[in-house]
């Protein structure tokens, strides 16, 4: 099953771009599974896992007798909170222009907060990596991504930190993050976070204070992330159980 989780997120990926722009744009149901499996080139297992995910984050809505129903109003939301977005996509779906302005690497030592969330000791040996998107030039999301120094091989340079950080996670520590849970708040811009973004101390951000868990439970990085209003317009979908 391992084998075929990168090609499902190829496929998945494609099945969406299929829904939005593409084949079934103008579609209000997807095709049987027997013939959406043989066009995809996929076992009928594959497209029910590939299924259920996107009926899990609200993209379809499958109904017994009726067959899978494409949620319009779902896939033209611009930005999903609830859904994991590098945060260079995030800023493209916004319809901006990304890039990233500085990644900055230094090793420290985990304070109360970090071993908090971590569940590691004080003074234990970490990485920290900040990282500065911009959207069409401008300040859009600053970053801090902490990991425990211990996880991570070496021979990595900062050309590895300037991918998104589950890359590194993966290629130099082994580690594929499989839930994550995230405080959202406003917050207001110090003096550090006002000359990072170029604005006022005072100016309202959002903040997520994130902590990534492998399968296991484990917490394995922590992240501390600042957006810029006016660029986004996020949005959470919930069920209703």
């Amino acid at each position: 099953m391992s084998s075929q989780l990168p090609q499902n997120k190829t496929i998945r990926a494609q099945l969406l771009a299929s829904m939005r722009e593409g084949e079934y744009a103008a579609s209000e149901r997807l095709p049987r599974e027997s013939v959406l499996a043989e066009k995809l080139g996929i076992s009928r297992t594959q497209l029910r896992d590939i299924l259920a995910s996107l009926e899990r984050e609200g993209f379809i809505s499958r109904r017994h007798g009726v067959g899978t129903l494409i949620n319009r109003h779902v896939l033209d939301v611009e930005t999903r909170m609830d859904i994991e977005v590098e945060f260079l996509d995030m800023i493209r779906q916004s319809g901006h222009k990304a890039a990233v302005a500085f990644v900055r690497v230094s090793d420290g030592a985990a304070d109360k907060t970090v071993a908090t969330r971590l569940q590691i000791p004080e003074g234990t040996p970490i990485i920290r990596i900040a990282r500065l998107c911009t959207a069409d030039g401008k300040p859009a999301i600053y970053c801090e991504d902490i990991i425990e120094k211990r996880l991570a091989r070496t021979g990595y340079t900062i050309r590895d930190f300037k991918l998104p950080i589950f890359h590194f996670l993966q290629q130099f520590c082994g580690v594929i993050p499989y839930m994550d849970l995230t405080n959202v708040r406003p917050t207001a811009a110090d003096a550090a976070l006002g000359e990072i973004f170029g604005v006022p101390m005072g100016t309202p951000l959002l903040n997520m204070d994130e902590v990534d868990f492998d399968i296991d439970g484990q917490p394995v990085f922590y992240s501390n992330e600042y957006f810029i209003d006016g660029v986004f317009n996020l949005t959470v979908m919930r069920k209703k159980l």
